[in-house]
């Protein structure tokens, strides 16, 4: 069980077509203020709070300056959020307090052994180069549990039918990564989108190759195909892309041409430096996203 303090993860278990899971969230955090794009985000947590059985929490965190105007729109938004979520049959508490957002979360995830915090992005991250200093950037790197951060598109609409999962060669977190992804899914009766861009393959004096779909099926990186082999087991129906080419622009490319509802992506691991250097897709697709984009910071650990 989760020890106060600690982030001991529960050891419950779940049957998806008669296979054991275990269950990686049983307690999911939302940080609320006055912004509409804050409540979209805390529905995206409700709708995996429901589907995973987990416990909820709503907190607005009042910032120095904020004015009563916006503090009434919050506690409108965390009541309506948290009759929502009653009514869902979930459990569900809600906390407000004032101060530095970053620093009363992560003390609320240290006290109540939260596993994973949901917060939407600003427009600041948008329009900031390299969002280091934001309190989104803050959030991803502070917290010591997993942290989803909600670029809100279409205000109205969120029952993704269509979910575009972009993966790099290399995974970190797999098993992390593919639950998350299948919840989601889950929880909306979405189809998945397995999308992995790769470098053109070129030879000297030939220029750029261009292979078959099948020849590209070969080249499927072991991560890619253990994240699809997770998905299956979970029951989930995806379909697997493969595309050479920039990252940020193919996704943004394949989101806009296929229609999709909702992006999942991994945070980035790059240091300013390299992002400076080579540039940075997660923030691109974050500036330039033609639907809803999550970016997921997961820190379970595979066991």
């Amino acid at each position: 069980m989760s020890i106060p303090g600690s982030h001991v993860t529960y050891l419950i278990y779940s049957i998806c077509n008669g296979i054991l899971f275990l269950t990686m969230y049983k307690k999911i955090l939302a940080a609320v203020n006055e912004h509409l794009n804050s409540e979209v985000s805390a529905r995206y947590a409700i709708e995996l709070s429901r589907i995973t059985g987990s416990k909820m929490f709503l907190c607005y965190i009042a910032e120095k300056g904020a004015s009563e105007k916006d503090l009434k729109v919050a506690e409108d938004a965390v009541k309506r959020l948290f009759l929502k979520a009653k009514d869902m049959g979930i459990k569900i508490e809600s906390i407000f307090d004032s101060g530095d957002p970053v620093n009363k979360i992560r003390k609320l995830v240290d006290t109540e052994g939260i596993n994973i915090v949901f917060a939407a992005t600003r427009r600041e991250d948008v329009e900031k180069r390299f969002y280091s200093g934001t309190v989104a950037r803050r959030l991803s790197l502070n917290l010591p549990c997993s942290v989803v951060l909600v670029r809100v598109v279409h205000m109205g609409r969120i029952h993704p039918g269509k979910i575009l999962v972009p993966l790099k060669g290399r995974i970190d977190h797999i098993k992390e990564r593919a639950y998350f992804t299948a919840k989601m899914a889950e929880a909306f009766g979405s189809k998945v989108f397995v999308l992995h861009i790769t470098k053109p393959i070129t030879k000297f004096f030939h220029g750029e190759i261009h292979l078959r779909p099948v020849e590209w099926e070969k080249r499927i990186p072991a991560d890619i195909s253990i994240f699809m082999e997770h998905l299956r087991k979970y029951g989930i129906i995806y379909e697997r892309m493969l595309s050479p080419g920039i990252p940020a622009r193919s996704i943004t490319i394949e989101a806009t041409a296929k229609r999709h509802d909702l992006i999942i992506m991994g945070a980035s691991e790059r240091s300013l430096l390299s992002s400076l250097l080579k540039g940075n897709p997660v923030e691109d697709v974050l500036r330039e996203t033609p639907c809803d984009l999550i970016i997921l910071k997961p820190r379970h650990e595979d066991k």
